[in-house]
């Protein structure tokens, strides 16, 4: 039997998981990192509070929403289709220098948890985008560099 072609799209996601396998980054590391990180962010003094009025007793629906947009994010899963933006654009306790303490935290928790030094790269260099894009759009005019 004849395997149909697969298109462009297909490829590159294959690939792009290929290369997140490489290095460390599977489902259960996913599962492990936002895990963590949500432990560590429930105990933080300045973020925890933030993230508790954000979320309420919400956490596990939470956790799965993260563990599917880290999925999608870091091997191109497409199990993500949710709107972040939006949504934090409506949370009115956030501040500018809560993301460079969220980076911090991310990055540490990759430090302690990563498979390897390179899943911790391939996280950040994510990451730093994200938290760029959201800060931009909730607080400044497009073109005005981040602050961490």
């Amino acid at each position: 039997m004849i395997e149909p072609s697969r298109t462009p799209a297909q490829l590159h996601r294959e690939q792009v998981q290929r290369d997140a396998l490489r290095i460390g980054i599977d489902e259960e590391y996913i599962s492990t990192l936002v895990d963590t990180f949500y432990h560590r962010i429930r105990q933080h003094e300045v973020l925890g509070p933030v993230f508790s009025d954000a979320i309420g007793p919400g956490w596990a629906p939470h956790l799965a929403k993260m563990k599917n947009f880290w999925s999608s994010v870091a091997r191109n899963t497409g199990r993500y289709s949710g709107k972040p933006v939006p949504v934090h654009q409506k949370l009115t306790q956030v501040q500018k220098h809560h993301f460079c303490v969220w980076l911090a935290l991310f990055r540490q928790t990759l430090i302690d948890t990563a498979p390897t030094p390179q899943a911790v790269d391939y996280f950040m260099l994510r990451a730093d985008r994200i938290a760029r894009s959201l800060q931009m759009a909730m607080f400044d005019r497009p073109g005005t560099p981040a602050d961490c």
